[in-house]
């Protein structure tokens, strides 16, 4: 069978284009993938009466919930993406406040939809090394008939805007695109330009996005030394006054795997015995049973310790002193373990999503396939696991490919842009934690890691307790309040990121 691998390295361009059908197999994950556990960590939730970091007017409120509302509408659902009308209209509104601004030509693969990306610069004094805000412009599907209102009408109901995109990723993308008309607008040049970056593609691994821009237009970043993109954000606890800053300074590698089980077809009536659709089950029930040893690596050390102050008494040892406390007090391991969203954090996962058989119930089919979404944590191996997958399952009529993998990277703490962010929430919110996170899910930050640009994960939007969890599900959503702050907040890190290094 022709092995399906999409690597890094593999791009387009350059005679790549017979890679296109692999790398198409990877999309039918879109609809069944889990959200990003981008604030797992610190569960969000922002009561109405919550300190801001700072005022946004009505005005910026309603500019940002009118242009996101707009921006839902534009569907852009992927697969196959069709993201070409939306960066245009990105386009057009930072032409509109004098930005250079352009939409860049992106591979389409075999989807035969219009793909882009929408590219802006403002200009700075160049005394520094330009900084991008990326996000990105495709979005999941969403089953009109499970929502409260359609998914793709961009209405404004009860102060936020309801719809898919309005989280992820397209409501980052307002707050980005916005903090750039707004720098623009007040004739105040920044030290370094600010590119901003909005890449079709996410959704189903980014190669024919960001994994494009990082490979074959390179020139488009020049030459950046910082990027921000989603990953992170600012959560409050029990005590609103004590917000957490989330940094996500790397994350979980993927490791998606298709499994294929041959068989002998015929009639449902008179079973084979080799029958695919059985194998595949019994294969898969194997795979499920592979135990992920418990592994602590520094950045998720680091993480727990930042956040030991806030846990509950019983557990701020533990979290203080994570892999000891792991591996020697049992309670403190099953009250950790026991919140999924750290377990993810301390080992490999193994999730089945697609599962494709017979198309009739009375065939048996030839072929069975499942697709495994595999997590890993940085330091092991895809490769690794796969032969493992292999030697349990022990079927020589079970195949087992790599649809996608790369490596994962981890952006130091010790940098401007993380000191600029760590002391706008120090300013604006005295008693917040910041935190350097790894999320369990991937962002097309790895991709500008790779070229040595020190990224991180991190939007700043503050969000209602369920906000954050309509990434991927029913109902998504954000106020305006928090768009407008998020705009504020953001021209206050680029602006104390100019102050950070000139005092350094």
């Amino acid at each position: 069978m022709r092995r399906l691998a999409v690597r890094r390295g593999r791009m387009p361009g350059g005679g790549a284009g017979r890679e296109w059908e692999s790398y198409t197999r990877v999309r039918r994950i879109a609809a069944g993938a889990a959200a990003l556990l981008w604030l797992a960590c610190a569960p969000a939730a922002t009561p109405p009466d919550a300190p801001a970091p700072m005022t946004a007017s009505p005005t910026m409120q309603q500019r940002a919930a009118d242009i996101l509302s707009e921006a839902i509408r534009i569907v852009t659902v992927n697969p196959p993406g069709d993201e070409r009308p939306l960066a245009a209209y990105f386009v057009a509104l930072l032409q509109g406040a004098g930005i250079d601004a352009a939409v860049i030509e992106t591979p389409s693969g075999l989807s035969q939809v219009g793909r882009g990306a929408a590219w802006g610069r403002l200009r700075g004094s160049g005394r520094g090394r330009p900084i991008v805000l990326l996000s990105h412009l495709d979005v999941v599907p969403a089953d009109p008939a499970s929502w409260s209102s359609g998914p793709f009408a961009g209405q404004i109901v009860d102060g936020a805007v309801v719809g898919r995109g309005a989280i992820d990723a397209k409501g980052a993308a307002v707050v980005q695109l916005l903090a750039l008309t707004e720098l623009a607008r007040s004739n105040r040049a920044l030290e370094r330009d600010v590119i901003f970056l909005a890449t079709p593609d996410e959704e189903t691994g980014g190669l024919l996005g960001a994994g494009y821009i990082a490979k074959e237009r390179p020139e488009l970043l020049h030459d950046a030394e910082f990027l921000l993109t989603e990953g992170g954000g600012i959560s409050l606890g029990d005590d609103p006054a004590s917000p957490v800053w989330g940094i996500a300074v790397t994350e979980k590698n993927p490791c998606w795997l298709q499994m294929v089980s041959t068989g002998t077809p015929g009639h449902s009536s008179v079973p084979p015995v080799d029958a695919a659709v059985p194998r595949l089950i019994a294969a898969l029930d194997k795979v499920q049973s592979i135990e992920m040893p418990i592994r602590v690596v520094p950045a998720v050390e680091a993480m727990f310790a930042a956040m030991a102050p806030l846990a509950p008494e019983k557990d701020r040892s533990g979290f203080a002193n994570l892999g000891e406390s792991l591996d020697s007090d049992s309670g403190f391991r099953n009250r950790f373990l026991s919140n999924r969203h750290y377990a993810a954090l301390v080992r490999n996962t193994l999730t089945t999503t697609v599962l494709e058989g017979s198309p009739r119930t009375n065939v048996v089919p030839q072929t069975a396939s499942a697709h495994i979404d595999a997590r890993l944590l940085p330091g092991d191996s895809c490769e690794s696991l796969a032969d493992r997958v292999r030697s349990v399952v022990a079927d020589p009529g079970i195949e087992i490919e790599i649809l996608l993998s790369f490596p994962s990277q981890i952006s130091t703490t010790d940098s401007a842009v993380y000191r600029a962010i760590a002391n706008v929430a120090r300013a604006t919110d005295p008693e917040a934690t910041v935190v350097p996170r790894m999320i369990a899910g991937f962002t097309d930050a790895h991709y500008f890691r790779s070229l040595g640009i020190a990224s991180y994960g991190f939007v700043p939007r503050r969000f209602r307790a369920g906000e954050a969890e309509g990434v991927h599900g029913i109902d998504e959503r954000i106020s305006t309040q928090n768009l407008g702050l998020g705009v504020r907040t953001l021209i206050e890190i680029l602006r104390e990121l100019d102050r950070v290094e000139s005092s350094s």
